[in-house]
């Protein structure tokens, strides 16, 4: 009997404490209270973006020179070198015209004689001493010894050998003292105004590249991505590689230069993918998160991995769902917040 009492008692004690247990859980349910906030939140969700094939390539000018000059002769001045810039009609080199000096000696000498003897021919002509076909082979002597004598000048002129673009000196093989000969290039000079990237693209891909198609190109020393547009595609590829040469043009801008290293966006088709604003984003230690709001409304701090940027938004590989919301624009967002949506969404 007193067993059963004790039973009795311990199931009692057991209920009341059990009860006691539930009305504080039910009492901390309804006295929780989180701090609030308003901020903007969106829904983000899948969409379609450019699907990119990558390359890597280097950036030339379109334009390049190669100067040389057309006289043999040791150079007596050369006036540049590399990296300076140049305008069109500048003198860059000038060469000792030695044989084009004793040239045009030569042929003034012969224009002389000729002039003496077509004078001479022209009185023997008229008193009838010579005859009409005799005076015409002095003429043409005569005329072919003043063109001698306009050629040999000419040849002078090219002592000085002038720039015929304006542009940028990349290279210089000869210096001040070394002997020219025609054909031998001295400078090399290429017009910052036309650039291009040329890249090798694998045959894989090759079909979906055309002529005048949108290139994002991305030159990772200045942290920018410049448009370009497809100028040539060669249609034959490396027997080596088996990739074909792409040359993408380029708008000028100052801070791109010829001999950059450069990577090439090909738009190859769409896929889909969820995009962010970068406003959205939180970054510290080189890591990168967004607030999340969870099903009550309530703010969760996320960890996410980036993608690609495109415009003013950048794309989340990893760390968010379609259908999540994400709360961002007041500083003073903290995990376990209850947000109020200030755009009403």
């Amino acid at each position: 009997m007193n067993n059963i009492k004790q039973k009795l008692t311990y199931i009692t004690l057991i209920a009341a404490v059990t009860s006691l247990v539930a009305c504080s859980d039910e009492s901390a349910q309804v006295t929780t209270n989180y701090p609030t906030a308003t901020a903007q939140t969106m829904t983000v969700h899948q969409q379609a973006v450019p699907a990119y094939y990558t390359t890597s390539g280097t950036v030339t000018s379109d334009h390049r020179v190669s100067i040389s000059s057309r006289l043999s002769g040791y150079i007596r001045e050369l006036t540049v070198r590399e990296g300076d810039q140049v305008k069109a009609g500048q003198i860059l080199v000038r060469v000792d015209p030695v044989d084009a000096k004793q040239a045009l000696i030569q042929a003034k000498a012969d224009l002389a004689d000729a002039e003496a003897d077509l004078n001479r021919y022209k009185e023997l002509f008229k008193s009838g001493a010579v005859s009409k076909q005799q005076l015409s082979k002095i003429e043409l002597r005569y005329t072919v010894a003043k063109s001698q004598v306009k050629q040999a000048s000419n040849q002078l002129s090219y002592a000085e050998v002038r720039s015929p673009v304006a542009g940028v000196v990349v290279e210089k093989r000869l210096s001040q003292g070394d002997l020219a000969a025609p054909g031998m290039p001295i400078l090399t000079i290429e017009d910052p105004a036309s650039l291009l990237v040329e890249t090798y693209v694998s045959e894989g891909f090759i079909s979906k590249i055309h002529e005048n198609a949108i290139v994002d190109v991305t030159i990772p020393s200045l942290h920018q991505t410049f448009e370009g547009t497809v100028r040539q595609v060669v249609q034959a590829a490396d027997p080596v590689s088996h990739q074909f040469l792409v040359k993408v043009a380029l708008k000028a801008s100052a801070d791109i230069h010829p001999g950059m290293f450069a990577q090439a966006g090909f738009r190859v088709g769409e896929r889909q993918a969820i995009l962010v604003p970068q406003s959205t984003l939180k970054t510290h230690s080189g890591l990168h998160a967004v607030y999340v709001l969870d099903a009550h409304g309530i703010s969760q701090y996320r960890l996410v991995r980036l993608g690609q940027t495109l415009g003013d938004k950048v794309e989340i590989v990893a760390g968010l769902h379609d259908g999540d919301t994400i709360v961002w624009g007041n500083p003073n967002i903290k995990t376990g917040m209850k947000i109020q949506a200030e755009n009403g969404k």
